[in-house]
Protein backbone atom coordinates (compact mmCIF):
# COMPACT_ATOMS: atom_id res chain seq x y z
CA UNK A 1 0.00 0.00 0.00
CA UNK A 2 2.21 2.76 -1.28
CA UNK A 3 0.70 6.14 -2.10
CA UNK A 4 -0.43 4.53 -5.36
CA UNK A 5 -1.55 1.06 -4.28
CA UNK A 6 -1.30 -1.61 -1.65
CA UNK A 7 -0.33 -4.41 -3.96
CA UNK A 8 3.38 -3.60 -3.84
CA UNK A 9 3.54 -5.61 -0.63
CA UNK A 10 3.12 -9.32 -1.22
CA UNK A 11 0.56 -11.42 0.65
CA UNK A 12 1.55 -13.17 3.84
CA UNK A 13 2.24 -16.90 3.54
CA UNK A 14 1.69 -17.35 7.28
CA UNK A 15 -1.80 -16.41 8.54
CA UNK A 16 -0.81 -17.49 12.07
CA UNK A 17 -4.22 -18.65 13.30
CA UNK A 18 -5.00 -17.81 16.89
CA UNK A 19 -3.20 -14.48 16.87
CA UNK A 20 -0.11 -13.00 15.30
CA UNK A 21 2.92 -13.27 17.65
CA UNK A 22 5.17 -11.00 15.58
CA UNK A 23 5.93 -7.41 16.64
CA UNK A 24 2.74 -5.46 16.03
CA UNK A 25 0.80 -8.69 15.90
CA UNK A 26 -1.98 -7.47 18.17
CA UNK A 27 -2.51 -4.47 15.93
CA UNK A 28 -2.50 -6.66 12.82
CA UNK A 29 -5.18 -8.81 14.43
CA UNK A 30 -7.28 -5.73 15.23
CA UNK A 31 -6.93 -4.47 11.66
CA UNK A 32 -7.97 -7.84 10.24
CA UNK A 33 -11.00 -8.11 12.49
CA UNK A 34 -12.17 -4.63 11.51
CA UNK A 35 -11.53 -5.02 7.80
CA UNK A 36 -13.29 -8.37 7.65
CA UNK A 37 -16.26 -7.00 9.59
CA UNK A 38 -16.62 -4.03 7.22
CA UNK A 39 -16.28 -5.84 3.93
CA UNK A 40 -18.42 -8.78 5.07
CA UNK A 41 -17.15 -11.20 2.46
CA UNK A 42 -14.19 -12.60 0.62
CA UNK A 43 -11.36 -10.35 -0.44
CA UNK A 44 -7.60 -9.89 -0.41
CA UNK A 45 -5.49 -10.94 2.54
CA UNK A 46 -5.69 -8.14 5.13
CA UNK A 47 -2.10 -8.62 6.30
CA UNK A 48 -0.24 -6.63 3.61
CA UNK A 49 -2.47 -3.65 4.25
CA UNK A 50 -1.80 -3.82 7.98
CA UNK A 51 1.93 -4.15 7.38
CA UNK A 52 2.03 -1.10 5.14
CA UNK A 53 0.02 1.01 7.57
CA UNK A 54 2.17 -0.10 10.49
CA UNK A 55 5.28 0.83 8.53
CA UNK A 56 3.82 4.29 8.03
CA UNK A 57 2.98 4.68 11.71
CA UNK A 58 6.59 3.72 12.58
CA UNK A 59 8.32 6.31 10.38
CA UNK A 60 11.32 8.00 12.02
CA UNK A 61 9.94 11.57 11.95
CA UNK A 62 7.18 10.55 14.38
CA UNK A 63 7.42 10.99 18.13
CA UNK A 64 3.78 11.28 19.21
CA UNK A 65 1.94 10.10 16.08
CA UNK A 66 3.26 6.56 16.44
CA UNK A 67 1.77 3.08 16.81
CA UNK A 68 1.33 3.90 20.51
CA UNK A 69 -1.02 6.74 19.51
CA UNK A 70 -2.79 4.44 17.05
CA UNK A 71 -3.34 1.88 19.82
CA UNK A 72 -4.56 4.48 22.29
CA UNK A 73 -7.08 5.93 19.86
CA UNK A 74 -8.37 2.46 18.96
CA UNK A 75 -8.76 1.72 22.68
CA UNK A 76 -10.71 4.92 23.19
CA UNK A 77 -12.99 4.07 20.28
CA UNK A 78 -13.69 0.81 22.09
CA UNK A 79 -14.71 2.86 25.13
CA UNK A 80 -17.00 5.10 23.05
CA UNK A 81 -18.24 2.51 20.53
CA UNK A 82 -21.79 2.45 21.83
CA UNK A 83 -22.22 6.08 20.75
CA UNK A 84 -21.21 5.53 17.11
CA UNK A 85 -23.63 4.55 14.37
CA UNK A 86 -20.92 2.36 12.81
CA UNK A 87 -17.93 1.84 15.12
CA UNK A 88 -16.14 -0.44 12.66
CA UNK A 89 -15.91 2.40 10.13
CA UNK A 90 -14.62 4.65 12.90
CA UNK A 91 -11.93 2.08 13.64
CA UNK A 92 -10.89 2.01 9.99
CA UNK A 93 -10.71 5.81 10.06
CA UNK A 94 -8.41 5.62 13.08
CA UNK A 95 -5.98 3.49 11.11
CA UNK A 96 -5.86 6.06 8.31
CA UNK A 97 -6.23 9.36 10.17
CA UNK A 98 -2.48 9.93 10.55
CA UNK A 99 -1.26 7.33 8.07
CA UNK A 100 0.41 10.14 6.12
CA UNK A 101 2.22 12.37 8.58
CA UNK A 102 4.90 14.93 7.94
CA UNK A 103 5.20 17.65 10.61
CA UNK A 104 6.42 20.13 7.99
CA UNK A 105 3.36 19.64 5.76
CA UNK A 106 -0.17 21.00 6.09
CA UNK A 107 -2.02 18.49 3.90
CA UNK A 108 -1.51 15.35 5.99
CA UNK A 109 -5.21 14.71 6.62
CA UNK A 110 -6.12 15.14 2.96
CA UNK A 111 -3.35 12.82 1.85
CA UNK A 112 -4.36 10.29 4.51
CA UNK A 113 -7.98 10.42 3.32
CA UNK A 114 -6.87 10.00 -0.29
CA UNK A 115 -4.81 6.98 0.75
CA UNK A 116 -7.91 5.44 2.31
CA UNK A 117 -9.86 6.13 -0.88
CA UNK A 118 -7.27 4.20 -2.89
CA UNK A 119 -6.48 1.38 -0.50
CA UNK A 120 -9.87 0.39 0.90
CA UNK A 121 -11.59 -0.46 -2.41
CA UNK A 122 -8.56 -2.59 -3.29
CA UNK A 123 -8.96 -4.33 0.08
CA UNK A 124 -12.58 -5.15 -0.70
CA UNK A 125 -14.37 -2.36 1.19
CA UNK A 126 -17.62 -1.13 -0.44
CA UNK A 127 -17.74 2.36 -1.89
CA UNK A 128 -20.12 3.85 0.67
CA UNK A 129 -18.00 2.57 3.55
CA UNK A 130 -14.83 3.90 1.92
CA UNK A 131 -16.44 7.32 1.48
CA UNK A 132 -17.42 7.43 5.15
CA UNK A 133 -13.92 6.52 6.29
CA UNK A 134 -12.41 9.23 4.09
CA UNK A 135 -14.94 11.76 5.39
CA UNK A 136 -14.02 10.91 8.96
CA UNK A 137 -10.30 11.23 8.26
CA UNK A 138 -10.86 14.69 6.77
CA UNK A 139 -12.87 15.64 9.83
CA UNK A 140 -9.71 15.44 11.94
CA UNK A 141 -8.55 18.69 10.35
CA UNK A 142 -11.00 20.59 12.56
CA UNK A 143 -12.21 18.02 15.11
CA UNK A 144 -15.57 19.77 14.75
CA UNK A 145 -18.30 17.24 13.87
CA UNK A 146 -21.82 18.46 13.35
CA UNK A 147 -24.43 17.63 15.97
CA UNK A 148 -25.73 14.12 15.39
CA UNK A 149 -22.61 12.95 13.53
CA UNK A 150 -22.03 10.15 16.00
CA UNK A 151 -19.23 8.52 14.02
CA UNK A 152 -17.43 11.85 13.82
CA UNK A 153 -18.02 12.56 17.49
CA UNK A 154 -16.46 9.25 18.50
CA UNK A 155 -13.43 9.64 16.23
CA UNK A 156 -12.73 13.22 17.32
CA UNK A 157 -13.21 12.48 21.01
CA UNK A 158 -10.97 9.43 20.80
CA UNK A 159 -8.27 11.39 19.00
CA UNK A 160 -8.38 14.28 21.50
CA UNK A 161 -8.62 12.12 24.63
CA UNK A 162 -4.86 12.49 25.19
CA UNK A 163 -5.66 16.03 26.31
CA UNK A 164 -7.41 14.56 29.35
CA UNK A 165 -4.57 12.29 30.43
CA UNK A 166 -2.85 12.42 33.81
CA UNK A 167 -0.37 15.31 34.17
CA UNK A 168 2.74 13.16 33.69
CA UNK A 169 1.34 11.54 30.55
CA UNK A 170 0.20 14.90 29.22
CA UNK A 171 3.67 16.36 29.78
CA UNK A 172 5.17 13.45 27.83
CA UNK A 173 2.69 14.06 25.00
CA UNK A 174 3.57 17.77 24.88
CA UNK A 175 7.29 16.93 24.81
CA UNK A 176 6.75 14.47 21.95
CA UNK A 177 4.87 17.10 19.96
CA UNK A 178 7.79 19.49 20.48
CA UNK A 179 10.20 16.80 19.24
CA UNK A 180 8.16 16.33 16.07
CA UNK A 181 8.51 20.05 15.44
CA UNK A 182 12.19 20.12 16.33
CA UNK A 183 12.93 21.98 13.09
CA UNK A 184 10.91 24.98 14.36
CA UNK A 185 12.79 27.58 16.48
CA UNK A 186 11.68 27.86 20.10
CA UNK A 187 10.05 31.28 19.81
CA UNK A 188 8.08 30.32 16.73
CA UNK A 189 7.01 27.04 18.30
CA UNK A 190 5.81 28.73 21.48
CA UNK A 191 3.81 31.21 19.45
CA UNK A 192 2.24 28.58 17.22
CA UNK A 193 1.54 26.08 19.97
CA UNK A 194 0.04 28.78 22.18
CA UNK A 195 -2.31 29.79 19.38
CA UNK A 196 -3.47 26.17 19.04
CA UNK A 197 -4.05 25.88 22.79
CA UNK A 198 -6.02 29.13 22.92
CA UNK A 199 -8.15 28.02 19.99
CA UNK A 200 -8.97 24.78 21.81
CA UNK A 201 -9.75 26.56 25.07
CA UNK A 202 -12.09 28.96 23.27
CA UNK A 203 -14.25 26.10 22.01
CA UNK A 204 -17.55 25.77 23.89
CA UNK A 205 -16.68 22.11 24.40
CA UNK A 206 -13.75 19.93 23.46
CA UNK A 207 -15.66 16.65 23.54
CA UNK A 208 -19.02 15.69 22.05
CA UNK A 209 -19.84 12.23 23.38
CA UNK A 210 -21.50 11.95 26.80
CA UNK A 211 -18.50 10.03 28.11
CA UNK A 212 -16.07 12.62 26.80
CA UNK A 213 -18.00 15.52 28.25
CA UNK A 214 -18.34 13.81 31.62
CA UNK A 215 -14.95 12.13 32.00
CA UNK A 216 -12.48 14.10 29.87
CA UNK A 217 -13.55 17.73 29.49
CA UNK A 218 -12.54 19.14 32.92
CA UNK A 219 -9.08 17.57 33.02
CA UNK A 220 -8.38 18.42 29.38
CA UNK A 221 -9.10 22.09 30.00
CA UNK A 222 -6.84 22.05 33.04
CA UNK A 223 -4.01 20.43 31.07
CA UNK A 224 -4.35 22.90 28.21
CA UNK A 225 -4.38 25.84 30.60
CA UNK A 226 -1.28 24.55 32.39
CA UNK A 227 0.64 24.05 29.16
CA UNK A 228 -0.34 27.51 27.94
CA UNK A 229 0.91 29.04 31.18
CA UNK A 230 4.22 27.17 30.88
CA UNK A 231 4.70 28.37 27.31
CA UNK A 232 4.06 31.95 28.40
CA UNK A 233 6.88 32.00 30.95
Amino acid sequence: MSDSATSETGPSDDPRPGGDPRPGGALRDRWSETLLAVRGGAGPDPTPYADNLLDRWAEPQRRYHTTAHLTQVLDRVDTLAGHASDPELVRLAVWFHDAVYRPDRSENEERSAALAERALPEAGVPGAATAEVARLVRLTVTHDPTDGDTNGEVLCDADLAILASAPKEYAAYAAQVREEYGFVPDDAFREGRSAVLRQLLELPRLFRTPHGVREWEPRARQNLTTELELLSR
